[in-house]
C-alpha cells in the first residue's frame, strides 16, 4: 500500500484553509433552519382573555403527522450535532471520568444488602444480593431477559418482611406506568405473580403474605392521571384478583401508603384544599379496614414514620423542620423530643431499631445528628463544604454507622464511623466499590456557597464552582441551573460531564430560588400558586448576580433545569433573552394554560394554580413560557430536550414551545429540538444511552460558550 501525499503550493494551502474556516462559520453561524410548522387557527377565550393555541395540533402526539415533525426536527439537530462533534466530544472524556468514580454502597434492605450494577454498557443494570458487605455479589433479576425488544429499568426492589421473597418494578420505554415482577430469594427463582399498570407507587408487604399498590386505569398514556385506586395482591394469585382497599375516584384525591410493623397507613390528599387524612389499618384484619387517625386541614401536619406504637411527625408550625410524637391511640401523649435548630433545615430522618437519624442542610453544607427515641442526642457527622451526606446503613450489633458523601465534583465516598466511640471516619471499599484514584485532586476546584440579595432584598442561596485559580474578569463561561418548585430540597449531586466543562474554565451555579424547600417550608409557600414569579425572577436575579460580580457576562452565560426546572428557564429564556447566550430546558413544562389537562398536572393546583380561577389564571398565563413569546424577538440559541414516552410532563409542551419559538420572521439564533425515542421522563435506560446525553448536553455547552 502506497502512501500518497499530495503537495499545495503556499497560496493555494492558505486558501484552503480560508474556505474551510468560512464553511465551519457558514455551519454555525447560519439563522434558523427552514423548518416550518403549520399554524391552525385555535382561538382560546378564558376568563376574558383571549389567545390563539395555533400550535394545538401537536397535542396529539400519536398522530402521523406529529410524528413526522418530530422526525424532521430530529433530523436537523442531528445534522447540526454532527457539525458540533468536529469540534467538540465529550463522551470518552465522560468514560475516562467514569473509570474512576466511585459509587455508594449497597443498600441494606431487610436481612440483605442490594444493588444495580451495569454489567453490559447496552443493556440496563442487573440487580444483586449481598448477604454481608464485603461478600461478593450475586445476580437476582437481568431484567434485559423479560423484555429483549424493550428499553427496560429495574425501578426499585421490596424485599418481604422475612426477605422470603423479592417484589420489584419495572419501568419500561420511561414511562412511569410500571409493571411488578417476584422472585424466590432463596431459590432465586421467578414467581408467577406479575402486576400491571402500577403508577406512582411504592410496593409494601403485608408480611410475606402480598403487597399493596397503586393501579392507574387511563387508557391513553397522556391523559389527566386516574391513579386513584390502592390494591392488595396476596401472593400465588392473579391480579384480577386483587382486593380493593382504597378507591378516590369521586373525589380525585391523591394518595401514598405505607406498611409499618402489624399496620398499613394511608394518607389522602385533596389537591386543591391541600387538606390531607391519615388513616391506619391493622394487618391481621384481613378486611383492612381503615380507620382515620388524623386530619390537618392546610396540610401543617408531615407523618414521618410509625414505631412501637407513636406516630413520629413535624408540622408547619416549625419552619425549620422539629419531630415530635403521639401515641396512636391517645392523641393527648403528644411530645416534642428534637426542636428545630434556625438555620438548620432538617432534611429527613431515618429510623433504626433504637436511633433517629436527622440529615440536616445548613448554608453550603449537610450533616447528620443520631438520637435516641426520646430525643437524646448522641453523635454528629460533619462534612465539608459543598458536600451531600447520605445515611446508608446501621449495624445494630457493631454500632456501626454507613453513610456517603459527595459533592458536585467529587463522587461518592463510603465511610464508616462507630456511635459510641470518638474515632475519625474510615473510608469503607467492598468488591463493588473498590479504591480508585480520583479524577482531579480534592482541592482542584473551588466551591462557593454564599447568598446573594434578590430584587426584593432578600438572600438567595447559591452555590458557584469553578477550576481553582480561576481569573474572575467576567469573561468565563457560565452554566446556571435552578429547580425551585414542590419544596425540593436541591443538593450537590456528581456529574462527570460537568467536570469537564468546570476543567475547561467554565464556571457552574445552583441557585436555591424560591419555591424549592432549602430555607424550609416557608420558603416553599412563597413561591408558589399567586407567589409562583417571586422565584422565577429570583433566577434572573441570579444570572443578574453572576454578571455583576464579574463570574461571567450576557454573551458566555447558559441556563439549564429539567422539568419543573424547565418552566424556570423558559420564564427567564422569555422574560429577559437579553441575559443569555444559550438555553438547555430539559423536559420542561411551557404550555402552563394546559397544564392540567395532561398526565400527573391536575395534581398541580397547589403548586401552581388552577386555571378554571380568574385570578389564579392571570397569574398563570403571566409567566407560562409559551404565551410570553414576541414576534419581535431573536430569542438566544436554544436546545430543547424532551423524550417521547414521558408521561410526567408529556413531550407536546416541548413541540409546542419549540414550534412557537421557530416560526417567526425575528427569530435568528438556532432553536433546536431533540426527542428521544422511547425513553421517558428520566432519559437513558442504559450506560451508552446515558454517557450518550451526558455528552450531547456538554457538546452543545462548551461548543457554544467556549468554542465560538
Amino acid at each position: 500500500m502506497y502512501k500518497i501525499t499530495v503537495l499545495l503550493p503556499k497560496t493555494y494551502k492558505m486558501q484552503l484553509k480560508f474556505i474551510l474556516a468560512l464553511f465551519c462559520f457558514s455551519i454555525f453561524s447560519q439563522s434558523q433552519s427552514s423548518i416550518e410548522t403549520k399554524k391552525v387557527e385555535n382561538i382560546i377565550t378564558k376568563h376574558g382573555l383571549t389567545f390563539n393555541d395555533e400550535y394545538s395540533w401537536l397535542e396529539k402526539m400519536d398522530s402521523d403527522e406529529t410524528k413526522s415533525w418530530v422526525s424532521r426536527q430530529n433530523a436537523y439537530a442531528e445534522g447540526y450535532y454532527a457539525a458540533v462533534k468536529k469540534s467538540v466530544s465529550t463522551k470518552e472524556t465522560i468514560k475516562i471520568y467514569d473509570q474512576n468514580s466511585t459509587g455508594s454502597l449497597p443498600s441494606i434492605r431487610g436481612r440483605y444488602f442490594y444493588k444495580l450494577l451495569t454489567v453490559d454498557n447496552k443493556k440496563s443494570p442487573y440487580l444483586f444480593m449481598l448477604k454481608k458487605l464485603d461478600e461478593e455479589p450475586i445476580e437476582l433479576v437481568n431484567p434485559n431477559k423479560i423484555y429483549k425488544n424493550k428499553n427496560v429499568n429495574i425501578e426499585n426492589y421490596y424485599p418481604s418482611k422475612n426477605s422470603n421473597y423479592l417484589a420489584y418494578s419495572l419501568r419500561i420505554d420511561g414511562s412511569d406506568k410500571l409493571e411488578i415482577r417476584f422472585l424466590d430469594i432463596n431459590r432465586k427463582e421467578k414467581l408467577k405473580d406479575t402486576l400491571i399498570n402500577v403508577k406512582f407507587s411504592n410496593v409494601s408487604w403485608n408480611k410475606d403474605l402480598g403487597v399493596f399498590y397503586k393501579l392507574n386505569s387511563n387508557k391513553n398514556q397522556f391523559e389527566k392521571d386516574s391513579t386513584y385506586h390502592v390494591f392488595y395482591h396476596r401472593m400465588n394469585t392473579t391480579q384480577d384478583k386483587d382486593e380493593l382497599v382504597y378507591d378516590g375516584t369521586k373525589s380525585n384525591k391523591d394518595v401514598q401508603f405505607f406498611t409499618s410493623k402489624s399496620n398499613f397507613f394511608l394518607i389522602e390528599k385533596d389537591n386543591e384544599s391541600n387538606k390531607k387524612s391519615y388513616y391506619y389499618s391493622n394487618l391481621d384484619d384481613q378486611n383492612f379496614t381503615l380507620t382515620k387517625f388524623y386530619e390537618s386541614a392546610n396540610g401543617e401536619f408531615r407523618f414521618i414514620n410509625y414505631h412501637a406504637g407513636r406516630i413520629y411527625y413535624s408540622t408547619d408550625k416549625y419552619n425549620w423542620g422539629e419531630v415530635r410524637y403521639f401515641n396512636l391511640k391517645n392523641k393527648s401523649d403528644d411530645k416534642q423530643i428534637i426542636p428545630q435548630f434556625y438555620n438548620h433545615l432538617l432534611v429527613n430522618t431515618s429510623f433504626t431499631d433504637n436511633y433517629l437519624f436527622c440529615k440536616y442542610k445548613t448554608l453550603g453544607k449537610t450533616y447528620l445528628s443520631v438520637y435516641d427515641y426520646e430525643g437524646k442526642f448522641i453523635k454528629k457527622i460533619e462534612t465539608p463544604i459543598g458536600s451531600n451526606i447520605s445515611f446508608q446503613n446501621f449495624d445494630e450489633e457493631t454500632k456501626d454507622i454507613y453513610f456517603t458523601v459527595s459533592s458536585y465534583t467529587i463522587p461518592n465516598r463510603n465511610f464508616r464511623v462507630n456511635l459510641l466511640n470518638s474515632k475519625d471516619p474510615e473510608q469503607v471499599f467492598t468488591s463493588v466499590n473498590r479504591a480508585k484514584p480520583t479524577v482531579f485532586p480534592l482541592d482542584y476546584f473551588e466551591t462557593k456557597c454564599i447568598s446573594f440579595k434578590n430584587r426584593e432584598n432578600i438572600d438567595v442561596p447559591i452555590t458557584i464552582i469553578y477550576k481553582k485559580g480561576l481569573q474572575l474578569n467576567g469573561n468565563n463561561p457560565c452554566l446556571l441551573e435552578a429547580y425551585g418548585g414542590f419544596g425540593t430540597i436541591s443538593g450537590p449531586r456528581y456529574d462527570n460531564g460537568l467536570l469537564h466543562f468546570l476543567d475547561k474554565g467554565g464556571v457552574y451555579a445552583f441557585a436555591e430560588i424560591r419555591g424549592g424547600g432549602e430555607k424550609g417550608k416557608d420558603w416553599h409557600k412563597k413561591g408558589i400558586g399567586l407567589n409562583r414569579k417571586n422565584g422565577l425572577d429570583d433566577f434572573i436575579d441570579a444570572s443578574e448576580f453572576l454578571i455583576q460580580e464579574k463570574y461571567t457576562n450576557q454573551n458566555k452565560l447558559a441556563i439549564t433545569g429539567g422539568s419543573q426546572g424547565g418552566l424556570v428557564v423558559g420564564y427567564a429564556l422569555t422574560e429577559r433573552p437579553d441575559l443569555y447566550k444559550l438555553a438547555l430546558p430539559k423536559v420542561g413544562v411551557f404550555d402552563m394554560v394546559k397544564f392540567d389537562k395532561f398526565t400527573i398536572g391536575n395534581f398541580h393546583h397547589t403548586e401552581y394554580g388552577n386555571p378554571e380561577i380568574e385570578t389564579e389564571f392571570k397569574s398563570i398565563l403571566s409567566y407560562s413560557p409559551l404565551h410570553k413569546i414576541k414576534k419581535d424577538v431573536n430569542y438566544p440559541m436554544t436546545v430543547i430536550f424532551t423524550a417521547d414516552n414521558d408521561d410526567r410532563v408529556p413531550p407536546l409542551h416541548s413541540y409546542k414551545f419549540a414550534a412557537a419559538l421557530q416560526n417567526r420572521e425575528a427569530q435568528k439564533n438556532r432553536i433546536i429540538l431533540i426527542t428521544k425515542k422511547e425513553l421517558g421522563h428520566y432519559g437513558g435506560n442504559t450506560y451508552n444511552k446515558f454517557v450518550e446525553e451526558k455528552a450531547q448536553f456538554y457538546d452543545f455547552l462548551i461548543r457554544v460558550l467556549i468554542k465560538e
